[in-house]
């Protein structure tokens, strides 16, 4: 990796004919470390791009297990402590890379499927199944890593599968529920938009404040207003622009989660293979992080070896969050890999002063009440400024093919718009019950759906846009006749790592490092 020699190999970044960024738009490089005040507030700029997801899934949970209120606090706590224990796992044992882990949306359609299966008026035991279902698929995910699962697909993997599976980590989330929840107070979406907008692009090279923390100033500076207008009377309580403060007031000092925290945990073979699906999918987007975050760091593709050791221990930080009985896994975020692009902050030191923050909100009260109060509209524009960059960096990866090609174009086409459609269809059936039903007349497929596993798992994979659209990808990519140069294989070979230039932690650790 960059900063491990001073003569970088051939291809690395600023290389001509590398896959990666400019080297003038990287400010930090991945083994950089930026003075420790300013690695604190940079590694804060990346939570809180992604602190409204991690608060949107427990919020989602806990409302539909009617989990009661003085539990919640907890609950959301959890959330933090799993997200800052899986980051600097994956940042020191993983693939090493400055990417953030979290809560997934992945899990959450599953979730609410086992939770409708126990009943509502038990959100104790809906939790304890949750846990079980989440332990198991860990281990699965941790076993399929390690096992090479992952990395060995990779060699079916053409640019013409990861551009598509990429762009739709971004376009897929232009429904993202921050957005759609921010329709009643545009003008605040508008303002963080353009404050974002105007300090990355516009401002960026008149001052070096403007350069780094764009996300951070756009931030604060729309939930200044708003929580000002709030206080003032200006914003009703009604609106989702109010800032609630009462919740900070609320707030206990200090909280602890702890594993196990709900009980011993429960185990369904229909729950654990419903919530597999999730874990699935999961794998899927996570493929697609590590490409999009090595082209925006400034570093060749992934290797085989690295994707294994990534998923792997997102495994391992899925079980844990089992364990902790957040009811939900662990992934890559897709939110701090727009903040690295927009930035130029690729530090993998900063992500670990970043899940350090994490781990004292978790355990601080009034920290993880007070990041509760920013208004959904405020994230939901931070979604808008962001993800339509990762899009464009996924499409970007189409530069290494043949785009005069009818068979390239035909195959991305079909994968944008079917990774767009079939989840906007899956999301109007409602559920994967709803979904087995309005299948059952099929001949053969209704046959097939009316396992419910099956069911859950189709329904769980045909919702999430880059599963659909890279499995789409993949199979047509791998089976329409096409040369590799056509398909971009020829050249991806030569800007990808090799094994070897990978190092895991243990190797590091063998060598002094």
């Amino acid at each position: 990796m960059s900063g491990e020699s001073e003569t970088p190999p051939e291809g690395m970044a600023g290389e001509p004919g590398t896959e990666s960024v400019t080297g003038s738009d990287v400010e930090y490089g991945i083994e950089e470390r930026p003075p420790t005040g300013e690695s604190v507030l940079l590694g804060l700029q990346h939570y809180l791009t992604m602190v409204g997801a991690n608060i949107a899934v427990p919020l989602a949970l806990s409302a539909a297990m009617g989990m009661p209120a003085d539990a919640t606090a907890l609950y959301v706590g959890t959330f933090f402590v799993v997200s800052g224990v899986g980051t600097l796992l994956q940042t020191t044992l993983g693939n090493r890379y400055p990417i953030v882990q979290g809560a997934t949306f992945s899990m959450l359609a599953p979730a609410i499927a086992i939770i409708g299966f126990v009943g509502t008026n038990d959100w104790h035991a809906a939790i304890l199944a949750l846990q079980g279902a989440v332990i198991v698929g860990g281990i699965a995910e941790f076993a399929l890593g390690y096992l090479g699962v992952m990395g060995w697909l990779k060699q079916y993997l053409s640019p013409v599968v990861v551009a598509p599976t990429i762009a739709l980590i971004g376009l897929s989330l232009f429904n993202a529920p921050q957005v759609t929840m921010a329709g009643q107070a545009w003008w605040l979406v508008g303002l963080t938009v353009l404050l974002i907008v105007a300090f990355s692009q516009y401002l960026d090279r008149s001052h070096r404040v403007f350069r780094l923390y764009p996300v951070l100033l756009g931030i604060v500076a729309a939930w200044a207003l708003a929580t000002v207008l709030s206080v003032a009377g200006v914003v009703p309580s009604s609106s989702p622009a109010f800032v609630d403060l009462s919740v900070v007031a609320n707030a206990q000092l200090v909280q602890v989660p702890l594993p196990l925290q709900w009980g011993m945990p429960t185990f369904q073979t229909s729950f654990v293979v419903g919530m597999f699906a999730g874990v699935l999918a999961s794998m899927i987007e996570s493929f697609g992080d590590y490409h999009a975050v090595a082209r925006l760091a400034g570093e060749r593709a992934p290797s085989a070896r690295r994707i294994n050791h990534g998923i792997g221990v997102e495994g391992i930080a899925t079980a844990f969050a089992g364990l902790m009985g957040t009811g939900n896994g662990s992934t890559s975020y897709s939110e701090n890999i727009g903040a690295i692009g927009l930035t130029g902050v690729a530090s993998r030191y900063v992500i670990q002063i970043g899940a350090l923050l994490m781990l004292v909100v978790g355990f601080v009260g009034y920290f993880g009440a007070l990041i509760t109060t920013i208004p959904a509209p405020i994230v939901g524009g931070l979604y808008i400024a962001m993800f339509g960059q990762i899009a464009a960096v996924g499409l970007s990866n189409l530069k290494h093919v043949d785009l005069d090609s009818s068979r390239n174009v035909f195959i991305i086409g079909l994968a944008l718009f079917l990774g767009l459609a079939l989840p906007s269809y899956m999301g109007n059936v409602g559920s994967a019950s709803a979904f087995q039903q309005g299948m059952a007349g099929v001949p053969l497929v209704g046959s097939l759906l009316g396992l419910k596993v099956v069911a859950d798992t189709v329904y769980v994979v045909g919702g999430t846009g880059m599963a659909v659209g890279g499995l789409v990808a993949f199979v047509l990519d791998n089976t329409v006749p096409g040369t590799r140069e056509e398909r971009g294989l020829d050249e991806w070979d030569q800007l990808t790592e090799a094994d070897e230039e990978f190092e895991s932690a243990y190797e590091r650790y063998v060598k002094g490092d």
